[in-house]
């Protein structure tokens, strides 16, 4: 058996103030890959949506979408998993100097990778998000070619476009949903209510909170929550 892993990742920089940062995929098995890629397109066909599907495009107008998405992604094969990370403001000053910032962001990513079983292979495709994205991928790699001593069942790495691949665009929309509770955006007065909406759906299908980590037998949507250590 063979996976496609599309990993995406929000509020990543380090200096863009926002003290939290979701790194997640969503897990596609490569034998089922074309039939549920053509299910994703007809439903955003079905809506006239052919514009990406993105959390910092999130339209009310499309919230029926949003919500047959969710509900397209629990009766399918598809997995999700992500690293939470709160408290990411306690990584500055001499945490990230000397490029530790790098270290860090390779770490969450074997975090997110390392718990997938053995005896399968798995494909994984990164959206692109800076100049250094290259450097990245061949790192992530490496970490993972040594540390299997050159058997490693990570057997590609590629960089894609997130309007490349519709996957992308799911694993973006549940992040986003993620990060946005665990902020506390959606307990302002002002919050957009079509999130929220959407927010109290994902959970409910989901069975617990976005902003907390689910059981760690949990494999359909499994939400790992890290907080470095208060110095």
């Amino acid at each position: 058996m063979t996976y496609n892993l599309f990993v995406d990742e929000s509020c990543h920089l380090e200096h863009d103030r926002i003290p939290v940062m979701c790194i997640g995929y969503i897990k596609v098995p490569v034998i089922k890959y074309e039939v549920l890629r053509k299910e994703f397109t007809s439903l955003k066909n079905r809506t006239h949506t052919p514009a990406e599907v993105k959390w910092n495009k999130f339209s009310k107008s499309r919230l029926h979408l949003y919500k047959e998405l969710v509900d397209y992604f629990f009766d399918s094969p598809i997995d999700f998993r992500c690293v939470l990370i709160k408290h990411k403001d306690r990584l500055k000053y001499e945490d990230l100097k000397r490029g530790e910032h790098n270290n860090f962001y390779y770490k969450m990513t074997y975090y997110l990778l390392r718990p997938n079983p053995p005896g399968v292979n798995y494909r994984i495709f990164m959206d692109i998000k800076d100049t250094r994205g290259k450097e990245k991928l061949n790192k992530i790699e490496e970490i993972f070619t040594n540390y299997h001593k050159g058997e490693s069942p990570y057997i590609h790495f590629q960089h894609l476009r997130s309007h490349d691949n519709v996957f992308f665009q799911l694993t973006d929309l549940f992040i986003g949903a993620i990060t946005y509770k665990t902020r506390g955006l959606s307990e302002l007065k002002n919050s957009n209510s079509a999130k929220l909406e959407f927010i109290n759906y994902l959970e409910s299908k989901a069975g617990y909170s976005l902003n907390e980590s689910s059981p760690s037998w949990e494999t359909k949507f499994n939400i790992f929550d890290f907080q470095p250590q208060q110095r």
